[in-house]
């Protein structure tokens, strides 16, 4: 299946979600088996739960527009792109759904540009120290802690969060165990 196929199964599935958790809509869709443990169609799912969970939550947006851009900018980010590119795609993920959200773009000079790099640098950063190997699914949910905890000082919408509980870690071969936040045994 392609990452254009999978986005469409995404776009599709998440717009049936009516929560304003973008952990538990994240959940909801990453369970599916057309998502991979790790893949870029990550770079779409991750800034459609934000997406969604914003629109739900009261944010004023055209969710079918903001979707359709998600998706495109979503595929445009390659796989891989955190170890080649040092960028993690979750993290720029739900950077575009800001972007989105705000109408910003590269020349932007209503503060919205600087505030975006300063949520992307954060997430990185906090990503950074934990290291590697990849995994797209504790990266979604650093950058979901990040973009929450933005929407939440930015925008009049209030997202949840929850207490993170990884539910994934059994299927990842590369998974760091004790070293993630989010890891607490293979009991799921």
């Amino acid at each position: 299946m392609t990452i254009a196929e999978k986005g469409e199964l995404i776009i599709r599935d998440i717009k049936k979600e009516t929560g304003i958790n973008p952990v538990k809509i994240f959940k909801n869709i990453a369970k599916n088996d057309y998502i991979n443990i790790h893949g870029p169609e990550h770079h779409i799912l991750d800034g459609a739960s934000i997406l969604v969970a914003y629109k739900n939550a009261g944010g004023e947006i055209d969710l079918d527009a903001a979707l359709d851009k998600l998706m495109c900018e979503g595929s445009r980010m390659p796989g891989a792109m955190c170890g080649l590119w040092g960028i993690c795609g979750a993290i720029s993920s739900v950077g575009a759904a800001l972007a989105i959200i705000d109408g910003t773009g590269p020349l932007s000079t209503d503060g919205t540009w600087g505030d975006h790099m300063q949520f992307t640098s954060k997430a990185a950063g906090e990503l950074g120290t934990i290291n590697g190997p990849r995994c797209c699914k504790r990266d979604a949910m650093i950058a979901f802690k990040n973009g929450i905890e933005y929407i939440n000082s930015h925008y009049c919408a209030t997202l949840e969060m929850e207490d993170v509980k990884c539910e994934f870690s059994s299927r990842n071969q590369q998974c760091i165990k004790e070293k993630c936040p989010y890891y607490v045994g293979n009991n799921y």
